[in-house]
Formats: C-alpha cells, structure tokens, sequence
C-alpha cells in the first residue's frame, strides 16, 4: 500500500499545511509520496525532499499547472493514483477545490476533514458544525482524504532524503483559465500556518478599537511569523465576526421580486 500526498504551494515555497498532511500520511501503511504540481516549482520539490518520513517526490512541472486551478491538476492526480491507495490533500481552499474532482473521476466517496487515523480504513471527522465527531469507515479500494490539519502533528521539515521523480503532465485548458489574483499583504502569517491565533468580534464596537486592543495583544503574545490577527470590517459577517479567517469574501446580490425583496448579501468563505 501505498500514500500520495498533494503538495500545498505557491510555485516558490511549501506551506505549512503540507507538513500536517503528510503527519497525516504516515498514521496511514506503506511508504509516503508527495506531488508537487507547478511551474518552475523546482525549489517546492526539493524542500519536499527535506520531509521527514518522505520516500519519493513526484514534480508536475507545465505550464497549464501555473496556478493549480482544479482542472489542470485533476487529471494529473487521477492518473497517479493508479499506483496508489490513498490520496491526501489539505483541508485548504486548494485541497477542497481539487479532491472531489478527483473522488468522482476515481467513483470513490471522499473521506473530508479528517481528524484522526483509527485505522487504515476508519477515520474521525466533525459533522454538524463541529458539535459531534463522526466515525467513518471506507470500504472504496482507493480512498481520497482532506485533512484538517490543526488536527495533526506537523513532519519535521527537516531530515528527509526523498528521490525526486519527473511526473509527465498534459497541458490543458479544460474550459476555464486563470485570470487574476487579489493576495492580501500583511507582515502576518496565514491562518493555516500561524502559531499564535488572536480574534475578536463584535463587543469591540469598532474597527479602532480592533487595532487598539486585539493587534497590540497579539504583538505581546509572539513575533509577527508566529501570529496572526484579522482586520476588522463590519461587512464581513452581520451576526459574529471571525477576525482570524483570511481576508477574503464573495458578494452576491439578489433581486428577483417573484421571491425575496431586492437585497444584497455577503457571503464569506
């Protein structure tokens, strides 16, 4: 039996999620795996080597991998798994966005945010928002896992001495295309990576009242790579304020007279 896991990056570096997930993989039998999917990701690769407890790295390196939209990744990780058991990926944004695709082409049930390894084929996860934790057991021959990462220990990134494979990789367009990107910059780490995680909501009463009291808290509490605290803003959700979570949300606006009065919603992540 055998484990692959998908690398999270930015074409420069590996994200912090990806050492979780293979914490992850190696609850799980047979040797480790990681996949890194890019262009000019070579640095990705190596630094995936470095992982401890990982045999073998496979680099898709094409142009159409540029920024990993789900279509172009898909069918490189479907055509992978013929040599595999298990497929684990991040319980990220990518990870989310990626497996189920890969799930339906492979006809298996994917097994999502998982957060314990019971046995090769039992798993934990939390249902109804977290109020209880679910025990599953997958009967599917390949099983395809996202992992909520706070979940596990991560791998030391340090110590490892993988093989690093070239992975052929067919350029596509699949129907959609990357178009832009709008990246919050902030000297602050991402939620998924940080060490120290500070929030606060509504009682503050204000966007002044956020960088008087919860940013000097977390400037106490750790140096600016280990926390994180999220802005402030009164549109990002009307009933409670989560200021850890990325800043990053999707407007929807409704008008159809038949049903609902015309309104305007925000929808968050």
């Amino acid at each position: 039996m055998s484990v692959l896991v998908l690398a999270e990056h930015d074409n420069k570096t590996l994200k912090d999620a990806t050492l979780a997930t293979v914490g992850a993989a190696r609850q799980l039998p047979g040797d480790v795996h990681v996949l890194v999917a890019g262009k000019g990701c070579e640095a990705v690769a190596h630094a995936a080597a470095g992982i401890e407890g990982v045999a073998k790295v496979l680099l898709a390196d094409a142009d159409a991998l540029e920024h990993q939209l789900a279509e172009a990744v898909t069918p490189v990780l479907v055509a992978a798994m013929a040599h595999y058991d298990y497929l684990l990926a991040p319980a990220t944004t990518t990870g989310k966005n990626i497996l189920p695709r890969v799930a339906a082409l492979l006809d298996v049930a994917q097994v999502s945010d998982i957060l314990s390894v019971e046995a090769p084929d039992t798993f934990t996860r939390p249902i109804y928002a977290g109020n209880a934790i679910a025990t599953v057991k997958s009967a599917d021959a390949k099983k395809v896992i996202t992992v909520r990462t706070t979940a596990f220990a991560k791998a030391a990134a340090s110590g490892g001495a993988a093989s690093i494979e070239a992975l052929a990789a067919a350029a596509t367009s699949a129907g959609s295309s990357f178009v832009s990107a709008e990246l919050s910059v902030s000297d602050r780490p991402e939620l998924t990576s940080a060490k120290i995680i500070v929030s606060g909501g509504r009682a503050l009463g204000s966007s002044q009242a956020f960088h008087d009291i919860i940013e000097p808290l977390a400037d106490r509490l750790g140096p600016p790579s280990a926390r994180r605290a999220r802005r402030w803003t009164p549109a990002t959700c009307p009933t409670t304020i989560r200021l850890a979570r990325p800043a990053r949300s999707w407007h929807r606006n409704s008008t159809s007279p038949a049903v609902f009065p015309a309104r305007s919603s925000t929808w968050r992540a």
